[in-house]
């Protein structure tokens, strides 16, 4: 199995454009596979050994969500298999995958977003850095990936809009707004000038040796600028994200705007905004009305 698992991430990598991380939870799960399989060829695996491998999954504490996206992964895994040639059959079609878990994405208040955005002092170093790249967040709903490869060719400050390139490869056009135009203007203007070096590229946020910011150090800033604000919430990037999505739908944005921001391929995946709204709709009647 392990040939045909390499070719498998090859084609997600090459044909489909899909990121290294998904590439990487698609092999995640096919190494639990191939590890639970023993060696036993794939022409042998049909539904009920499937079956099988996903019930053991469930009995090792996998929650409702994983165990989704491990059916998932199997499903086109062996759909790919089957339409090569590779098996006589595709034995995941009949698998059915658990429903999803309905959570409902945390998000920050507005005063809470206020809080951690105005306690940065940018008369510091790398306060300039940090706080044009919150606003931005923010202001534009980005995802971590897609702020972390923001580069300068892509932020047109004449028409107040930034070029992402997001899931799949797809492309969109986001407004960055009046504050955090400003915050880029300054930080742009002074402080990255201080960060280049010739080794630098044209990413808009750089670290302290020039090089672009890494995900992980952009969720380490969040989290030290929320505490050092007093906030005691996990604050994390895609909570920023979560907040701009909510906060336009409570001020009576229309949601396929918002999808189209968001740049999600599906209505379904904005709509949870939707039951967020909802309620702290509820949360408020029950708190304020006398028969709440």
């Amino acid at each position: 199995m392990e040939q045909e698992a390499d070719d498998f991430i090859l084609y997600l990598a090459t044909e489909r454009g899909l990121s290294p991380a998904y590439q990487l939870s698609v092999r995640q799960t096919l190494d639990a596979f191939a590890a639970w399989l023993r060696k036993k060829p794939l022409t042998d695996v049909g539904t009920d050994e499937l079956t099988t491998f996903l019930g053991t999954r469930k009995d090792a504490g996998l929650a409702a969500s994983s165990l989704r996206i491990t059916t998932v992964h199997l499903k086109v895994f062996f759909r790919w298999l089957a339409a090569r040639g590779k098996l006589p059959m595709d034995p995941a079609e009949p698998l059915l995958s658990p429903r999803p878990e309905k959570t409902l994405p945390e998000t920050l208040h507005g005063r809470q977003v206020a809080q951690m955005l105005d306690s940065i002092d940018t008369t510091q170093f790398l306060g300039k850095r940090d706080r044009a790249m919150l606003e931005l967040f923010y202001a534009s709903g980005l995802r971590l990936s897609e702020l972390c490869t923001a580069r300068l060719e892509n932020l047109d400050r004449d028409e107040h809009f930034i070029r992402v390139t997001g899931k799949g490869n797809k492309t969109r056009i986001v407004p960055v707004g009046r504050t955090a135009e400003e915050m880029l203007d300054q930080y742009l203007a002074s402080e990255r000038k201080e960060l280049v070096n010739k080794k630098s590229s044209s990413h808009i946020f750089l670290s302290v040796r020039g090089g672009k910011l890494s995900p992980d150090r952009v969720r380490q800033v969040v989290k030290e600028r929320a505490a050092m604000a007093g906030i005691d919430q996990n604050v994390y990037p895609h909570l920023l994200r979560h907040s701009f999505a909510t906060h336009l739908l409570e001020g009576g944005a229309d949601l396929r705007v918002i999808q189209e921001l968001l740049g999600h391929a599906d209505i379904a995946t904005t709509q949870i905004y939707t039951h967020v709204d909802s309620a702290r709709l509820k949360a408020v009647h029950k708190k304020f009305h006398p028969r709440g």
